[in-house]
C-alpha cells in the first residue's frame, strides 16, 4: 500500500483559500478503527458549500470533503469489519468535520459503517449516497404512515435533484403514480424514463399564494425544497396524508397555519438521514439493494474524477444538477 495518495483538499487561511488535489499521507488521515481504499464517492449540496471559502460547513482546515464514501476495508481495529470487506459510510461527521470521501483512502469510525448489501456494488451504493439514503427514507416513513398506491397520487419536488431523482424512481418501482414538479421545462423525457407519470412546474406546486386549505391533489409528498412550497403543498393534501421534507433550499420559513393539521390531520415528517440510527439506517440499506431498488438507478448519475470537482461543485451550488455525480477514486 502507497504510503502517499491523492485527495481533493480545502484550504483556507485569513488572506487565501484554495481547492484542489493534493497529495497526503496515511499519518494525515483522522483517527478512526477502519481504513478503507475509497472506490467511489459522490457529491452533495454540502461538499458545495465545502469548496467554497463562506460554506460554512468545514469546521477546521485543510480539509477533505465528501460526505460520502464506498470501498473495501484495508485495515480494522473493529471486530465487526476485516480487509477486503466492503462497506459504505455516509453522514454522521464525514466530510464536515472529518475527512471524508474525495480521497484515496479514508479512516472512519466503525461505528459509522455499513456493510455493503449484497445486490448492490460500490458504484450503485454512490449512485445512491445520502440523496438516495434520505429518498428511501422518506418513502419508507411515509409508508410507515399509512401510504399505499391505492391512496392516491405522490408528489416530489425538486425532482432532477438528487433526493428527488431517486424518490421518483423508487416511488414508481413500488407502484405510485409519481407527479414530478420541477422548474427545468426540458428535463421531462428524464422525469418520464425514472418512472414519472406526470411532469408539472413548480408553479404549479406554488404560485406565490397559500391558502390555509386548498384543493386536495396529493396524497403524500416527498419534499426536499421547504420554504413556502412546502406550505402550499401541506394545503394540497389528501385527508390523512403526509409529505416527508428532508431540505431546505426553499427555504427555511414555513408560512403555514395549524388548519391542515388540525381539520385533515396532515403529517409532516422530519427526515434526517444525517444521524439516522443503525437500527433502521442498516435494514434501510438492505431495502435500497431489493425491493426500494429501481431498475433505472443507471441513468441517475454522471461518473467524474477527482480532478474534475472544481468544474462540478459549482454546478451543486447553482441548483443545475440532474441526478447524481459520483467521483470514481
Amino acid at each position: 500500500m502507497n504510503e502517499n495518495f491523492k485527495a481533493f483538499v480545502v484550504d483556507k487561511t485569513e488572506t487565501d483559500f484554495s481547492i484542489g488535489v493534493k497529495s497526503l499521507s496515511l499519518n494525515d488521515l483522522p483517527a478512526g478503527e477502519v481504513l478503507i481504499k475509497v472506490a467511489y464517492s459522490s457529491i452533495n449540496y454540502k461538499d458545495g458549500l465545502a469548496s467554497i471559502p463562506e460554506g460554512k460547513i468545514v469546521r477546521s482546515y485543510p480539509f477533505v470533503p465528501g460526505i460520502d464514501l464506498a470501498g473495501v476495508v484495508v485495515s480494522s481495529e473493529d471486530p465487526r469489519y476485516s480487509a477486503g470487506d466492503q462497506v459504505i459510510a455516509t453522514s454522521y461527521e464525514i466530510g464536515v468535520s472529518h475527512y471524508g470521501g474525495f480521497s484515496e483512502y479514508a479512516r472512519i469510525p466503525a461505528d459509522w459503517i455499513v456493510p455493503l448489501p449484497e445486490n448492490l456494488t460500490l458504484k450503485e451504493a454512490m449512485i445512491y449516497g445520502t440523496a438516495g439514503l434520505t429518498a428511501a427514507l422518506s418513502v419508507q416513513r411515509l409508508e410507515e404512515n399509512g401510504l399505499t398506491p391505492e391512496k392516491g397520487k405522490v408528489l416530489v419536488t425538486g425532482a432532477t435533484g438528487g433526493v428527488g431523482s431517486i424518490a421518483v424512481a423508487i416511488l414508481a418501482k413500488r407502484g405510485y403514480e409519481v407527479v414530478a414538479s420541477t422548474g427545468k421545462s426540458s428535463e421531462q423525457g428524464y422525469l418520464h424514463k425514472l418512472g414519472a407519470k406526470e411532469v408539472i412546474s413548480r408553479d404549479e406546486v406554488y404560485n406565490g399564494n397559500v391558502k390555509a386549505l386548498d384543493k386536495q391533489l396529493w396524497a403524500a409528498a416527498v419534499d426536499p425544497v421547504g420554504g413556502e412550497s412546502l406550505a402550499a403543498i401541506l394545503s394540497k393534501i389528501h385527508y390523512n396524508g403526509s409529505v416527508a421534507v428532508s431540505g431546505l433550499t426553499g427555504g427555511g420559513n414555513v408560512p403555514t397555519t395549524v388548519f391542515p393539521f388540525i381539520l385533515r390531520g396532515i403529517n409532516l415528517l422530519g427526515i434526517d438521514s444525517v444521524y439516522c440510527p443503525m437500527e433502521v439506517r442498516k435494514p434501510l440499506w438492505e431495502r435500497m439493494a431489493t425491493d426500494f431498488k429501481p431498475e433505472v438507478l443507471d441513468s441517475i448519475f454522471k461518473e467524474i474524477r477527482l480532478e474534475e470537482l472544481p468544474q462540478t461543485l459549482p454546478i451543486i451550488l447553482q441548483g443545475q444538477a440532474r441526478g447524481r455525480f459520483i467521483v470514481k477514486i
